[in-house]
């Protein structure tokens, strides 16, 4: 089930926050690019391009809770949505860090990452 409440406001946070780190990455003087320097980049980007698309952001799988019928409540919607943005950041950044370490493990770091995001 898709968070679409608020997406383009998540889409915007989140491209925004990506911005961020990729800026802070570059800062970091990297001379080499990692195994998934390219990949990473071209996701952020396709993030960035979603934004405005109100079927784009953030995903999470169905609650317990909405299986049984329950209608979510306005604070456990951002609860949610915060959990989803804390995990999908968590997910790039540790994706970036493998990858600037030459670890190939970046590659499932960021598939990880996509699994929750909807260009």
């Amino acid at each position: 089930m898709a968070l679409k409440s608020g997406a383009m406001r998540i889409s915007f946070r989140i491209a925004a926050g990506l911005l961020g780190c990729a800026l802070d990455f570059q800062a970091g003087g990297t001379a080499q690019a990692g195994p998934c320097t390219a990949d990473i980049a071209q996701f952020e980007a396709a993030v960035g391009q979603s934004r405005g698309n109100p079927d784009a952001g953030l995903t999470a799988d169905q609650s317990v809770g909405a299986q049984l019928g329950h209608q979510p409540t306005p604070n456990s919607l951002r609860q949610a949505e915060s959990r989803l943005q804390s995990k999908f950041a968590a997910r790039m950044l540790r994706a970036k860090r493998l990858d600037a370490e030459g670890n190939p493990g970046c590659i499932g770091a960021l598939k990880a990452a996509r699994r929750l995001y909807i260009p």
